[in-house]
């Protein structure tokens, strides 16, 4: 099959810092990244020449919009809410996510695949599967948004990372597979400590 683009599918898997692995991609309707621009000044010099001066690379945030009749993710591999990836997690009905000033590292993924079996972003891809991953780690959720405006609950969330840890170690992974025989995006480890 020839693939002229990714369109109409895509998973999302979620994960805190030692935790399950939540694929999210029932409950999200639209997902934008934006950040991590690696720009530049230029200075003006007397002889009327211009010098570059590079400025750090900016944090990469991606925003999703989605629908959820949950607050949280009481248990399983499908998440259920968004309340929790913000403040600490509840795991039993009723569920009850008061605020609290506990910020979780989490690890983001987005895969888009020509493959409808695939069932996990963080999953190995199949042999001759065409594929496209971003993996964001290290980062947090910033803020979850509700709205009834179009007559029906809307969340947007909002999740943000830097592009390097602290020891200059890249946060954010772009990785594809062209779907040549046995060239495969290989499964993510467990995101742990």
């Amino acid at each position: 099959m020839v693939l002229d683009t990714f369109s109409e599918t895509s998973l999302l898997s979620i994960s805190r810092k030692d935790g399950t692995d939540r694929s999210f991609q029932i409950l999200i309707e639209t997902i934008e990244t934006s950040g991590g621009e690696k720009g530049f000044e230029s200075l003006s010099t007397i002889a009327g020449g211009r010098l570059k001066k590079f400025n750090p690379q900016e944090d990469v945030e991606v925003s999703m919009e989605g629908y959820a009749v949950e607050v949280g993710t009481d248990d399983g591999a499908t998440g259920l809410g968004f309340y929790d990836l913000i403040h600490s997690a509840d795991t039993s009905q009723p569920l009850s996510i008061p605020v609290d000033r506990i910020r979780d590292e989490f690890r983001l993924v987005i895969m888009a695949t020509d493959n409808p079996d695939q069932t996990s972003a963080s999953a190995v891809t199949t042999s001759t599967d065409k594929a496209m991953r971003w993996t964001f780690q290290n980062g947090h959720f910033s803020n979850a948004e509700a709205s009834f405006s179009d007559k029906v609950w809307k969340f947007t969330i909002t999740f943000k990372c830097p592009p390097f840890n602290k020891s200059g170690t890249a946060n954010v992974t772009y990785e594809s597979t062209d779907g040549t025989a046995d060239k495969v995006l290989p499964a993510l480890g467990e995101y742990a400590t």
